[in-house]
């Protein structure tokens, strides 16, 4: 019967506040690190707009403070090296021509026919052979927000890799679910760009998971204008709009992935866009865009020393800075403050901030030292009680 009340005023409680219990039982991780997955999925010269789709958003992430570890970019066509391309090395996503989205610093980490569904969805799971190396793999965990952007043509609950074969919406679907179940996301947000793209993320049930398109069932993905050097159109009108959103933003901006949302019209995309945030549990006009599109600066202190009570000489610790480098896997970039500067990491610490001493600890003060002594001696007495009554239960007669 108490089972039953505490059962019935749970649910009462979910009922009250409008989320379900599975939602309520979903606890946030804190968010220690972002991953950016950048798909092309369209081979040939003529998909050249899909390249530039995707290498526009990598730049963006990159701008942001996203670093070349935490992203994976796959792109199934070179185009920068395509004999046809007029600007050989040179990728640009507007008639102007003012920004070369391929640079001289881009990484790619899957070319060409390493595109394929099944190496993007061991991606995902983290189900690589041995010899992956590290550069191919997104190691994520329970505190990473990870971004899935892909770009290509597709259909209804479909995307096509290299015209020879296709992601299923299921196959999307399991893989979220995988990554759920093995702690390699905190919140996922995927994006779709393509034909149909709503379809792509119809099956997806796994939680903290919100999902974004640039068409529904049954409608285009369409380009936007045409570079008549190039002789191709440069880029597709979903990314086009968001480009124009993110110009606006920078590391420290405070929009919200409802003002991005909120952009996104019909009378520019001839398609209607749709999000999907019903296994998603905050609010969207409450998430910065940069808790997916950008860096994450955080810093976590370890337990406080207390110092020792009636001991003067005790009252400071040195504190050894931490190595940059070691945290490069769990961060995306240093800490900042508000003005742009970097804090001090080379600084002397009291005993009541965040400390932690490594080795033995030298010149003890002689209270402490006398301290140890009667603990010893009260150890030794106890271990020679315990002993001597073991004897005598051994040696004394037992009652017939």
């Amino acid at each position: 019967v108490a089972f039953i009340t505490v059962w019935l005023l749970a649910l009462l409680a979910c009922s009250a506040t409008g989320v379900s219990p599975q939602k309520q039982q979903q606890q946030l991780q804190p968010h220690t690190s972002n991953w950016a997955v950048l798909v092309a999925t369209s081979k040939y010269w003529y998909n050249y707009r899909h390249i530039a789709n995707t290498l526009s958003f990598y730049r963006t992430v990159k701008r942001l403070g996203i670093p070349d570890s935490n992203i994976i970019l796959m792109l199934a066509e070179d185009v920068a090296c395509n004999p046809r391309n007029a600007y050989p090395g040179q990728v640009f996503n507007d008639e102007s021509h003012r920004l070369n989205v391929y640079g001289s610093n881009v990484e790619v980490d899957y070319r060409g026919y390493e595109v394929t569904v099944e190496n993007f969805i061991r991606v995902l799971t983290g189900r690589h052979d041995p010899a992956v190396p590290r550069p191919k793999r997104m190691l994520s965990d329970k505190g990473s927000n990870v971004l899935v952007y892909i770009s290509g043509h597709g259909g209804n609950e479909f995307m096509k890799f290299q015209d020879v074969e296709e992601l299923m919406a299921q196959d999307v679907a399991d893989a979220i679910q995988q990554m759920h179940e093995k702690g390699r996301y905190r919140e996922l947000l995927l994006v779709v760009e393509t034909c149909q793209a709503a379809t792509l993320y119809s099956k997806i049930n796994s939680p903290n998971v919100l999902a974004m398109a640039s068409s529904l069932k049954d409608e285009s993905s369409y380009s936007y204008l045409t570079d008549m050097d190039v002789g191709l159109s440069l880029i597709d009108r979903f990314t086009w709009s968001s480009l124009e959103f993110f110009e606006q933003v920078d590391i420290h901006s405070s929009m919200t992935l409802a003002q991005l949302m909120s952009i996104y019209k019909y009378e520019v995309l001839d398609s209607h866009f749709h999000h999907d945030a019903s296994n998603y549990l905050r609010p969207l006009d409450q998430v910065p865009v940069t808790d997916f599109f950008g860096s994450v600066s955080s810093i976590q202190q370890t337990p406080a020393l207390s110092s020792t009570a009636g001991d003067s000489n005790s009252s400071h610790v040195s504190q050894t800075p931490q190595d940059p480098e070691a945290r490069a896997g769990t961060a995306d970039s240093s800490a900042v403050h508000s003005d742009g500067s970097t804090p001090d990491l080379d600084c002397g610490c009291s005993a009541a901030s965040s400390a932690v001493v490594v080795g033995p600890v030298q010149g003890l003060p002689s209270s402490m030292a006398g301290a140890n002594i009667y603990i010893g001696m009260a150890s030794f007495a106890f271990v020679v009680l315990a002993a001597s009554l073991v004897a005598s239960r051994t040696v004394a007669p037992r009652p017939s």
